[in-house]
């Protein structure tokens, strides 16, 4: 029985080694080159971004974003340009891109947690704050409606 890419690609995740990242590089070229499509440019990006080439991976997410890349990697793709961006010091971009997305079933309220992250690092602490309180308030079995109210309340 033959392996499918999407198995050999996450076989490449489980072993994903950021202390070998030529090799890594090298590991996912092969990968990608057989498919040469948005799913590809998604996993090119990814594995540039798991090794701290954040200004590398930012064109290769928008590129796979562009060619049409679909869920669930798309939703994956905005959180991680997302947090890219962030990374490297453009968090009036992050905030730009994240404010929009809606928690899922692939990532969960991940958007917001950098998109609070891109707040502050924009110096909109009291957003940030905000954001990040509404997104934990959802999993508070007994006070979750207490800490959105006081989230609402937050000077901005």
């Amino acid at each position: 029985m033959s392996t499918s890419w999407d198995q050999r690609v996450d076989a490449f995740w489980d072993a994903a080694d950021d202390t070998r990242p030529a090799a890594m590089l090298q590991e996912m070229r092969v990968l990608v080159d057989e498919r040469g499509d948005a799913d590809a440019l998604y996993e090119w990006a990814s594995v540039h971004d798991f090794l701290g080439r954040e200004a590398d991976a930012v064109p290769l997410y928008r590129q796979a974003l562009d060619a049409g890349l679909g869920a669930p990697r798309r939703q994956q793709a905005i959180v991680q340009l997302g947090s890219s961006l962030r990374n490297i010091g453009a968090p009036a971009q992050a905030v730009d891109l994240l404010a929009k997305q809606e928690p899922d079933e692939v990532v969960g309220d991940a958007a917001q947690a950098f998109l609070a992250l891109a707040l502050h690092d924009s110096g909109r602490t009291g957003e940030a704050l905000q954001v990040a309180l509404r997104a934990l308030a959802k999993t508070l079995p007994l006070y979750g409606r207490a800490v959105t109210t006081y989230a609402d309340d937050l000077p901005v």
